[in-house]
This record gives C-alpha cells, sequence and structure tokens, in this order.
C-alpha cells in the first residue's frame, strides 16, 4: 500500500511539472520554452518538431518555426540559423517579429565573418545587406543601433581586405591588378586615408605600366582632392610622366573613380 501510495505521489509530481495549455500545440510550446531556458536543445527540437507534424495547422506552428531558428542560433550553428530565419521571413513577411528576424539573419551571418582578413569575408557582405534592410525598413526598431555598429565594423574589415590585395599586388609589381584594386576601393570606401594611399597608388602604378597620359590625367584629377603629403608625391610622379609622355605611350584615359 506505502509502495502505491509513492508512485500515486511521484506521477502527480511530474504531472505538476508538465506546463499549463488549452491544446496538445500549446503545452509543447511551453515545454520547448521551458527547454530552450535550460539549454536542452535537442529535447526542445523534438517538442517543436512534434508540433510541425502533429498540429501544423495551430496557433504555435508559426513561433515554433521562429523558436527552431533561434535554437540553431543558441547552438552556433550559424549558416543553418541564417538559412532558418530567411525561409521564415519568406514564407512570415508580416509576421509581428519581422524586424527581429531580419536582425538575426544579419547577426548570423555577423558571426560567421572571420576573425582575419586573409580569410573569405563574404558573410560581412551578406550581414551588411541585411543590417542595411533594418535599417532601411525598421527604423524604429530597438535593433537599428546595432545594426548601424556591425556595418562599420563589418565595412572597416573588407576595406582593410581590399587594401591587403591591393597593396599586395603593388608590392610584387603586378601592377595592373593592382591600379584596379585602388580604383575599386575608390568606389566603395569613403574613408580618406585610403582614399589619399589610393590615389597616389593609382598614379603610380600608370607611371610603372607606362601608360604615361593616364598616369597625367589621373595625377590631375586627383591632385586637389588629397592632402598635403599626398600631393608632393602625386606631382613628382606626374613630373616623371610628362618626361617620358609622348602622346604615343598610350591611349588610355583616367577611369571613372
Amino acid at each position: 500500500m506505502k509502495y502505491l501510495l509513492f508512485i500515486l505521489i511521484v506521477l502527480a509530481g511530474c504531472s505538476s511539472d508538465k506546463p499549463d495549455g488549452r491544446t496538445e500545440a500549446e503545452v509543447l510550446y511551453r515545454e520547448a520554452e521551458e527547454l530552450v531556458s535550460s539549454e536542452r536543445y535537442i529535447l526542445a527540437t523534438e517538442k517543436l518538431n512534434t508540433i510541425k507534424t502533429q498540429h501544423p495547422y495551430s496557433f504555435y506552428a508559426t513561433p515554433a518555426e521562429l523558436m527552431q531558428a533561434d535554437i540553431l542560433y543558441l547552438q552556433e550553428n550559424f549558416v543553418e540559423a541564417a538559412a532558418s530565419y530567411i525561409l521564415f521571413r519568406d514564407f512570415h513577411p508580416r509576421h509581428e517579429k519581422i524586424s527581429y528576424v531580419v536582425f538575426k539573419i544579419a547577426e548570423s551571418y555577423f558571426k560567421q565573418v572571420p576573425d582575419t582578413i586573409d580569410r573569405d569575408l563574404e558573410p560581412a557582405i551578406e550581414a551588411i545587406k541585411y543590417f542595411q534592410e533594418v535599417i532601411a525598413k525598421y527604423p524604429e526598431s530597438s535593433y537599428k543601433a546595432d545594426a548601424e555598429k556591425e556595418i562599420i565594423e563589418c565595412n572597416n574589415m573588407l576595406r582593410q581586405k581590399d587594401q591587403y590585395i591591393a597593396d599586395f599586388y603593388f608590392k610584387t609589381e603586378v601592377f595592373g591588378p593592382a591600379r584596379y584594386w585602388y580604383l575599386d576601393i575608390l568606389s566603395n570606401h569613403a574613408e580618406e586615408k585610403i582614399r589619399y594611399h589610393s590615389m597616389e597608388r593609382i598614379v603610380s602604378a600608370s607611371y610603372e605600366l607606362k601608360e604615361y597620359s593616364a598616369c597625367i590625367n589621373y595625377s590631375e584629377k586627383f591632385y586637389e582632392l588629397v592632402d598635403k603629403k599626398t600631393k608632393k608625391v602625386i606631382q613628382s610622379v606626374k613630373e616623371k610622366c610628362l618626361k617620358n609622355d609622348t602622346g604615343e605611350s598610350s591611349t588610355d584615359t583616367a577611369e571613372e573613380s
């Protein structure tokens, strides 16, 4: 009799741990929430999958999808998390938490950005795209400030990577690609220091390529745009180009920057 009473008490205790809910889907969802809060992500995912398969038309089916994406993010599976958030956005574009979803897409890419610039920075480009979407579409959201801050961080890494590549080509005397990369920097980056450096190198690369007309054109184009120190270098290279230019060395003209 005592053993039976013990079993009943245990069963009662177990049942009391189950979250309240008007439907089975709600109970499963509440259970998943509790499991996530205790970092039991696999069990939580199982509960959410049950909602998806057994209660696909319930109110909790959509929140379950979003929680599954959150779980992937919390597990640091950022590639899968980004894909899951994007899928959610595509299927629920008017959801009340859509600004959060877009921000988490951006964050998922941001978390994939490597620590060093010598690796692939494509995730930074994707992160910027979605952070900009947050700012443009949801300017009143609480995520705007973080989005702006992380865009700056991503752009800094991209700027450093572009300069690293351009400088590598220049230092190894591969002047054609070097000039191309410096011109690209002028098109994509606003920081004065790197722009001055790029303008100087574009002029110098043109001289090294023996494209003296282009060298002169670039010199004249950039001279009033740079600081005093850079002006001296550009003027010096321009003078060397003028001495060598016969009007036949190149038909190139300065490209738009």
